[in-house]
Formats: structure tokens, sequence, C-alpha cells
């Protein structure tokens, strides 16, 4: 067994589990960024409903997480302030700023139990991401759902009007699942800073890397000068690693204190393996980048010669309006083999369709408009 090397596994141990994992043999032999578009075998439908990045994680990810193994029998706290380290300097702050979570996912649900407990009071857009919401709701939180406007943009005059002696906090997901739509830069910048004098603001960035005005500015800005802010990222979308689990928080320090205090779980070590090469592979992110782009061409192209109502995403999906009822889009579409996106009350007839793979995207586009 000792001579059963970590690449002898790759290529063997549990074929189906090891092709999911980490790709195919052939994507492993040939790095570069274009051959991460590797066709796995069928699994059902195609999957357009997640967000995910179809093409990650990138070569040197996959790498990492192999050479990992080796380091599988420790526990990763020793390993985690190196990443730490690369993150704030990413962002430009202390490293007593970060906290490290097992998605973005696990750092919503602290912000949630940390902020909602105690009959206390979360604002937050209707629709957007619910996780923080709906965590602080098992906790006794009350939340304020506040309808987007018509352009489907965050109301911030209505979230403000919201605020009580009991708002404890308040959420903004910007760019917005599921919209894509994002807030002007000054709008967002003097909405933070202003309220944040009262409450603490949430700024989830999970989609910022896809936002595509330029000098767009990061909540992080806010957090340096020291305000109630707090900033929530990802890698689970521009790096392609969802099923990975890696995200943090940025707050000052006794604010990130308190979020960690309130985190369950740790980061595993593959999982930071993962993270500090994802973090230095330009490559794939621009890669990620202009594939992105190109499914969002596809996509405005067929709805606008459909004539449906979207909102030009700052994301990796697009929100259109099907003029259909979206359970009816969903049994259809899955009928002709993609999986779209839940509904999302109110807006019942408005679809999600993530951007997956080019030829996906196509056959997508296709089977859409046969719906037509």
């Amino acid at each position: 067994m000792a001579a059963f090397n970590r690449r002898q596994w790759l290529k063997t141990a549990g074929a189906a589990g090891a092709f999911a994992f980490l790709g195919s043999a052939e994507a492993l032999a040939h790095p570069g960024p274009a051959l991460t578009d590797v066709l796995l075998p069928p699994q059902g439908p195609v999957r357009l409903s997640l967000n995910e990045n179809p093409y990650g994680p990138s070569q040197k990810v996959k790498q990492a997480i192999s050479d990992a193994f080796s380091d599988m029998y420790r526990y990763p706290y020793d390993l985690m302030p190196e990443v730490v380290g690369m993150l704030a300097q990413k962002h430009g702050v202390p490293a007593d700023h970060i906290v490290l979570t097992v998605g973005s996912g696990e750092g919503l649900k602290a912000a949630g139990l940390a902020y909602g407990q105690h009959g206390n009071e979360i604002i937050a857009a209707q629709p957007t991401f619910l996780a923080l919401m709906d965590y602080a709701r098992v906790f006794g939180a009350y939340i304020h759902d506040v309808p987007l406007d018509k352009d489907l943009v965050h109301d911030l005059d209505a979230m403000e009007r919201r605020i009580t002696q009991r708002t404890s906090l308040i959420f903004v997901c910007n760019p917005n699942n599921p919209t894509g739509t994002i807030l002007s830069a000054e709008r967002m910048r003097d909405f933070c800073s202003r309220i944040s004098e009262r409450t603490v603001v949430f700024a989830d960035e999970a989609y910022f890397d896809y936002i595509n005005e330029p000098n767009y500015p990061s909540m992080v800005e806010l957090v340096k000068q020291g305000m109630n802010v707090i900033v929530s990222r990802t890698f689970s979308k521009i790096y392609g690693m969802a099923g990975i689990r890696v995200g943090y928080l940025i707050a000052r320090p006794d604010i990130a204190k308190r979020l960690r205090d309130h985190t369950m779980a740790s980061v595993s070590i593959p999982a930071l393996a993962a993270a500090k090469a994802a973090l230095s592979d330009t490559d794939f992110r621009d890669f990620s980048l202009r594939k992105n782009a190109e499914a969002l061409d596809i996509i405005y192209k067929t709805l606008d010669e459909m004539n449906l109502r979207y909102v030009r995403s700052h994301a990796n999906f697009v929100f259109f309006d099907s003029k259909r009822n979206i359970q009816d889009v969903n049994t259809l579409m899955q009928e002709k083999g993609f999986l779209v996106g839940r509904p999302f009350p109110p807006l019942n007839t408005w679809c999600r369709v993530s951007t997956g793979k080019t030829d996906d995207i196509k056959n997508f586009a296709k089977a859409l408009k046969e719906l037509a």
C-alpha cells in the first residue's frame, strides 16, 4: 500500500468519485485554463441553476489539492495564517480583519447568528440571497423584506425607512442574486457609509469579480476606515470552487472577532491549499471572465430575439421575464435537459439562468426558443 502514490490514486481510486472531484486524467496531464473545459460523463440535466463556474477549479488548484493529500492527517489551524495573510494583502487590511469561513455561506450564517438573536431586526431586499436572513430567523430575528425598485435594484430609501432601534444589521447583496444588478458606486458607498453610523451594514460581494463597471469600489474601503461594515467574499464563483467550500469575511477587528466566535467549522487542508493556488492563478480568473462574457452575450441575443425583458448582469447568471409561471418553466426546461433557477417570489414569472459552458448555453438558447 505504501507504494500506492497519489498519481495512481487519481487514476484509479473510485473512478467516478475521482472523476467528479478532480476532472479527467487528460485534464490533469495538460495544464492551461482552456483545457479545464473537459466533458465529464453524463450526469443528468445540464445544471444552469446554481451559479456555478463549470470551468473550475483550475489546473493549479487541482494540483494543489492533490499535493495536500500528504498533509491530510494534520489539523489545519497552523496553516490558516498563510491564507489569511494572502487575503489581507489582497485587500490591503491587517490580518485581524479576515475571518476564514467554510464557504461564504458559513460567514453569512455566522453573521445571522451574531446579529439576529434576542428579537433583533434585519433589513434586506426581496428577492435576494437568503442564507443570512433564513438563519437569523431561526434564532428569533424579525426580517424586514423590502421589495426591489422598478429596475430590480435595491430600494435603499425604502430600506432606510425600515430602520428602528432594534435594527441590528442591513444586508445588501451587490451584485444582487438573483437579479445580477448593482447599485451605482456613489449610491452604494454613500448608503453604507451613512447607515453604518446607525447599524451594521453587511455587503455580500460574492459576485464582485464579475462587475464590468471600471473602478467599481468594494466596501472593503469602508472597513479600512473603521466603519460598521462587513464584507463577504467567496472562492465558489470566479474561482470555480463551489464544492471545495472556502469563503471569508472582512471587518474591523472587534466585529471580526464577534463573527469568528460564531463560526462553527474550520476550512480544511485541501481547501486551504486550493485557496492559495487560486489566489495566484490570474490566468484562470481571466479565462473565467472571458467565458462568462461569452455566455452572457449568447443569452442576451436570444432574449432580444424573443423580445423577453431582462436586466444586464454583473454576475454569472441572467434574470429574465419568461412571461409564464416559473414552476412551469422549470418543468418544461427539465424535460429538455436543463435545470434553471428556483422561484424568486414575488417575481414569479422571472427565471434565473446561470452561465454554463458555451455549448450548453447554445443548447439552452435553442431549447428556450422552442418554448416560445
